[in-house]
């Protein structure tokens, strides 16, 4: 199928090359609603708009943000630098089942800014991000493999130089560390569909602790968030990909289809071949607002 064999569904990339006036980049609207988005400011400042708030940057700096709704980059005049945006796939291409996987999903679950990058990180970056946009743009290139290997360079070096202000605490007693923990290993292994016992057992707390954490912390209770996380890879994958309905169920690990729809239906309202269709005729693309990242988790 062109649409999952063309890179430009799953990457976008560019230079941000100096101009006399401010240039606005709206990362939080389609077709990259959902995708990652990694800013390098090579040079000179930017500003991140985000939920009526605002944030001066100055560089040379990484901005890392998930997917959202409504976010800008606006470069200031004179500045200079690189974008990269790519698709959950490729998200999860770049991070596989390694060690570190489990941290860097985490990580990326967040919005990270390291300004005053030093002369070491800056040049690497600089590498990575016209590596990145060559095997986009240039002929003969294109490959998805190569553009996650990039990714994930990208992340663990942003990840090695955020520690360890943003990089989670070790288990120290309270929910909060618990909840860190439970969002990580829900990142992990939802489409395993795993029993709430085992998250606990997992956590070393009982299942009714956990539940009571969640609850008190989020107003929501452990199967509740982690069937959001499960809806939300449904809804991307019916947005963003080509793949039948049959082939998402597999992906997700429903037993059958038909589980698979009845399950969706009842969190969105709307079967997936209607939500798909729906999907595809608005321009925002989406139908049920679910939680996109995981701001509202500590």
């Amino acid at each position: 199928m062109p649409f999952e064999t063309s890179i430009h569904h799953h990457v976008r990339a560019e230079v941000i090359e100096p101009t006399i006036a401010q240039r606005v980049l709206r990362v939080g609207r389609a077709p990259h609603r959902w995708f990652h988005h990694l800013v390098f400011i090579a040079a000179g400042k930017a500003e991140h708009r985000y939920a009526e708030t605002s944030r001066q940057i100055q560089g040379p700096a990484l901005m890392l943000a998930p997917p959202s709704e409504g976010e800008a980059i606006a470069f200031a005049a004179g500045s200079h630098g690189f974008l990269l945006g790519v698709s959950p796939d490729i998200i999860a291409e770049a991070f596989g089942d390694h060690a570190e996987s489990p941290a860097l999903r985490l990580f990326a679950g967040g919005r990270a800014v390291t300004e005053h990058l030093a002369t070491g990180p800056r040049a690497e970056f600089t590498l990575l991000f016209q590596g990145a946009i060559a095997e986009t743009h240039e002929a003969g290139r294109g490959s998805r493999m190569a553009a996650a290997a990039y990714v994930r360079l990208i992340y663990m070096l942003a990840w090695r130089l955020a520690a360890p202000a943003q990089q989670p605490e070790p288990h120290r007693g309270g929910s909060g560390p618990i909840l860190q923990r439970f969002r990580q290993l829900v990142e992990t292994h939802f489409r395993q569909h795993w029993a709430v016992s085992r998250y606990a057992r997992e956590l070393g707390v009982s299942a009714d602790r956990l539940h009571a954490i969640c609850s008190r912390s989020l107003g929501r209770s452990p199967i509740e968030l982690i069937h959001d996380r499960l809806t939300q890879e449904a809804r991307l994958r019916l947005e963003r990909s080509g793949h039948s309905v049959q082939d998402i169920s597999d992906t997700l690990g429903f037993r059958d289809p038909a589980n698979f729809s009845h399950f969706f239906k009842r969190r969105t309202g709307l079967s997936p071949a209607k939500y798909r269709a729906h999907a595809a005729s608005t321009a925002s693309g989406g139908a049920v607002p679910v939680s996109s990242d995981y701001a509202d988790w500590p």
